[in-house]
């Protein structure tokens, strides 16, 4: 079906005072015309969009947050004899794809602003009247198996059947940045996807534990910031990668075995923190949720994050594996999650779930963590040509 345009529209920008919503609005109309050539009008709270290429619009749509549903339509001027022939050639359109037919119940549902000498009722009695006149099918505006919307806006109205599901959010770019901890696994990666929808741009930080981990888990990694490249249309999306293994090597050799994963993952936030003052973000994103695995039972939460100077992040704090899972398939971070990669061979057969901090802190000391880090932060790959 050829069509004139795609209507796009946001959810929560609306309620932001003007000054905000015009700035948020801007920045998605910059994002939008990152991701495709096109055209862009907006107009109470509606997007519209005259893209060069539909069919590559609409792909990408899916993936541009602060969209709440998007509707490719046709356009006609605000008469109902414009509107009649208009939405006449648009039933041709669905009943030659198989849409829309003499048995099917439908609805013509209708939104207009402005001033026009007839109401939205009227409208919706008069195009309803062309469908059934045209196709014989019944009204059914309770449960209907096929909705015909029409917008009316001043002098131009607009005829689509489709409300697409956008990722919602807010547009990305708007909220500061974020280093984000993303490993090979299912749920970091779910992780920085929400804090993305959340509007802020990332900075991807993986650890290599080489040679407690394999190659495999550095190719997972470059696996997955590619797939959540795709969602960072218009704001760049960094990675990072800390050569970790000779301070995870130290861990085993100078603390108690069951400290390991404690003392990993306090360096690891610790690197984070210092990578945000050095890039001016604002906190540090990971993929914790409450007692999943040893390191994220809320004694350790505690003592990992002891003495870390910004904030720490963790929007799966209260999800399960299924919820996490669920969104990953979705995202299209979990199949890539999944392929085996050996794990870390460095996890202690028993490791600690009740970390006193008293005894966390003696430790660190032991390994003289802070000049362990200072020169893990030097080894940083910059992963990107992009600063």
């Amino acid at each position: 079906m050829e069509y004139s345009l795609i209507i796009a529209r946001y959810g929560e920008l609306g309620l932001k005072s003007p000054k905000v919503r015009g700035r948020f609005e801007r920045k998605l109309s910059s994002n939008i015309k990152a991701a495709f050539n096109c055209e862009i009008d907006i107009n109470q709270a509606r997007i519209f969009i005259f893209p060069e290429n539909f069919d590559e619009a609409l792909s990408k749509l899916h993936k541009i947050f602060g969209i709440v549903s998007f509707s490719p339509a046709i356009s006609t001027y605000s008469n109902f004899d414009d509107i009649e022939k208009t939405v006449s050639k648009y039933l041709d359109k669905l009943i030659d794809e198989g849409l829309i037919s003499s048995d099917t119940p439908f609805a013509i549902r209708c939104r207009r602003v402005g001033k026009h000498d007839f109401s939205s009722q009227e409208l919706a009695a008069f195009a309803g009247s062309v469908v059934v006149k045209k196709l014989g099918c019944p009204v059914d505006l309770t449960n209907p198996r096929f909705e015909i919307f029409i917008e009316v806006r001043d002098n131009e109205t607009y005829i689509f059947h489709e409300k697409i599901k956008g990722p919602g959010g807010l547009p990305l770019g708007t909220q500061g940045k974020l280093i984000s901890l993303v490993s090979s696994g299912i749920d970091s990666p779910v992780a920085t996807y929400l804090m993305m929808k959340r509007g802020c741009e990332i900075i991807a930080l993986h650890f290599d534990n080489d040679p407690y981990t394999k190659p495999k888990s550095e190719e997972k990694f470059e696996s997955i910031v590619e797939q959540l490249k795709s969602y960072s249309s218009g704001v760049p999306f960094r990675s990072r990668v800390v050569k970790y293994g000779n301070y995870l090597n130290k861990c085993k050799e100078d603390a108690p075995e069951k400290m390991t994963c404690i003392l990993c993952k306090s360096g690891m936030y610790k690197i984070a923190g210092m990578l945000a003052k050095d890039m001016n973000a604002l906190g540090v994103v990971d993929g914790s949720s409450v007692g999943q695995v040893a390191s994220q039972t809320l004694p350790n939460i505690l003592a990992t994050r002891d003495d870390v100077e910004v904030p720490i992040l963790s929007p799966l704090i209260g999800l399960d594996k299924v919820e996490i899972e669920k969104i990953a398939k979705k995202i299209g971070t979990y199949d890539i999650s999944k392929e085996y990669d050996g794990g870390c061979s460095a996890v202690p057969r028993y490791p600690e779930t009740k970390a006193d901090i008293e005894r966390v802190r003696n430790a660190k000391e032991d390994i003289n963590q802070e000049e362990l880090i200072n020169k893990a932060f030097g080894s940083i790959i910059f992963k990107d040509s992009v600063e």
